[in-house]
């Protein structure tokens, strides 16, 4: 499950004007690029033909919309609704926005199909490895710790109710302690994505984290592009492109959010059946989808089933998949054929 805070993962990079080349002869209009910091992780929106009064205008709407999401979503901040909600040991729903309740909703389907594990109650685990608002363990938890915490998760303690007054949050396990951050990200960007349609942009990228929305084409005339970043610590090595023809695109590795303890390197991605950070060689998981929400919560589940598994739950779905495996010879690609028609054509083969 992804932690530290909304994770500190930047796997994807965009191919804008600043970091990768376009092809094409430049156009008229220039890209508007506002970034910043938010939950955790870096935001930036790339806009074509804004003038500056609507760029302006967009920050403070952007700046307005991320806060929002934190109050929503935040684990690290006590008078967030889901902190709320995670303080409450009773079993009366409690009011949510729909927009959580979405999120809520997307990631326990994705809970099930990847027979748990994608799991949001995994918070217990996830604060116990020291990859959410705690600080790192000193020395490696016991077993003891471990089941502990593991009983205090469950998808099937979670529900969602939609009522005629509002949606509703509901646990029956006094316990439960959700954790949102492994789709987050994509939360986000699909809600600066609708906020930048909504001012009437038709071409733009927005990316929170490893999470991407684009639409249009850049200031080239081109579709934006992103590139799927080499599981490695280097910045901007480039494993393949695509273009992402309007569509969500997010990644999951475990090579860049983990710690050492006791001579063990710990992932950031804990497997809710074993309640430890996952030890395979599947490294990396990208998952193009209709949002980024969908996409977020997919890339994680798949990074816990480890490559065998991922490689079949992606078929079986029909889910396009790029995955990157640690071999004795270096790392090895795998993508389904739903990928593949996003890999642009000069990277492919």
């Amino acid at each position: 499950m992804l932690v530290s805070r909304y994770s500190l993962r930047s796997a994807l990079i965009l191919c804008c004007a600043g970091l990768l080349a376009a092809c094409g002869p430049a156009d008229k209009q220039q890209v508007s690029v506002i970034s910043g910091k938010t939950m955790g992780t870096y935001y930036r929106v790339s806009v074509l033909g804004a003038s500056k009064s609507q760029e302006a205008e967009l920050r403070e709407k952007i700046e307005s919309q991320l806060k929002e999401d934190d109050h929503q979503l935040s684990t690290y901040k006590d008078d967030s609704v889901l902190s709320r909600f995670n303080q409450y040991t009773g079993s009366e729903p409690q009011p949510i926005s729909q927009g959580m309740a979405d999120a809520i909703t997307t990631s326990l389907r994705i809970g099930r199909l990847t027979d748990g594990a994608m799991d949001i109650t995994v918070g217990p685990l996830v604060n116990l490895w020291g990859f959410g608002p705690t600080k790192q363990p000193v020395k490696m938890p016991t077993q003891e710790q471990i089941d502990a915490a593991k009983k205090l998760d469950g998808l099937q303690h979670l529900k969602v109710i939609e009522q005629s007054d509002g949606t509703y949050l509901q646990k029956d396990l006094p316990g439960l302690y959700v954790d949102l951050s492994t789709v987050g990200e994509g939360y986000a960007t699909d809600h600066l994505a609708r906020l930048v349609e909504g001012m009437g942009f038709s071409d733009y990228l927005v990316s929170v984290g490893g999470a991407v929305v684009s639409r249009g084409y850049n200031e080239k005339g081109r579709p934006w592009q992103v590139a799927i970043q080499k599981p490695t610590d280097k910045e901007n090595a480039v494993q393949a492109i695509v273009d992402l023809q309007g569509m969500g695109i997010s990644t999951s590795g475990s090579y860049r959010n983990y710690y050492e303890l006791d001579g063990v390197r710990l992932s950031h991605i804990i497997d809710p059946k074993t309640g430890r950070p996952i030890q395979h060689k599947l490294v990396s998981a990208t998952v193009i989808a209709s949002t980024a929400l969908e996409a977020d919560g997919w890339d994680t589940g798949l990074m816990v089933l480890g490559e065998k598994k991922a490689m079949a739950l992606a078929e079986q779905q029909h889910l396009a998949v790029y995955l990157i495996m640690k071999t004795p010879d270096g790392f090895q690609a795998y993508m389904t054929p739903q990928f593949k028609t996003y890999i642009r054509k000069a990277d492919q083969g």
